[in-house]
């Protein structure tokens, strides 16, 4: 036999640069749920005050994006099934109906931020089932929030849905 001049190596065509996959940072009208943030009513708090936006305003700016992006990946999947790796959970015993979207923070701090799904909500801006922060918490790394601060979380979310239809949002 011959040698074979042919090389025996597959041959590949060069590899084009994927482009890296962009983030969805903004609703879209084909989501599933509406991202809305709690107002509270000015018979309940004269300066209407939004304690949702407020808190995350708050947080520093990664940990603001981190939880805006985790806000509209919930919101475009079916929030019951969507598996948030951590940052989006449904809160169990006294919270139960509550889901916490969670992010670490500079310094290893943790920040929450509480939401309810409504829906039942009937609002003439929303025709769809609403994803509604409710407000947000932080606590030092490796701390519990205390009993009163889940009561907090759970006095706002009752007025939220105490308020008749149309709801009141911010």
């Amino acid at each position: 036999m011959s040698p074979d001049d042919r090389s025996r190596r597959r041959r590949t065509s060069p590899r084009r640069p994927t482009l890296p996959r962009q983030a969805r940072t903004r609703p879209s009208p084909t989501d599933g749920h509406e991202v809305v943030y709690f107002q509270r009513h000015a018979e309940d708090d004269l300066g209407q005050n939004k304690p949702g936006r407020e808190a995350l305003r708050s947080f520093p700016a990664g940990v603001r994006a981190k939880m805006l992006a985790v806000l509209t990946a919930v919101a475009a999947a079916p929030p019951h099934r969507f598996s948030g790796g951590g940052y989006w959970e449904a809160m169990h015993g006294d919270m139960t109906g509550f889901y916490e979207i969670r992010a670490d923070g500079p310094g290893r701090h943790h920040y929450r931020l509480f939401c309810l799904l409504d829906y039942d909500a009937i609002h003439p801006d929303y025709n769809k089932p609403l994803l509604v922060v409710i407000t947000g918490l932080d606590k030092p790394f490796r701390t519990t929030f205390d009993k009163s601060d889940y009561d907090a979380v759970r006095a706002l979310g009752e007025e939220y849905k105490r308020r008749n239809n149309p709801r009141c949002l911010g």
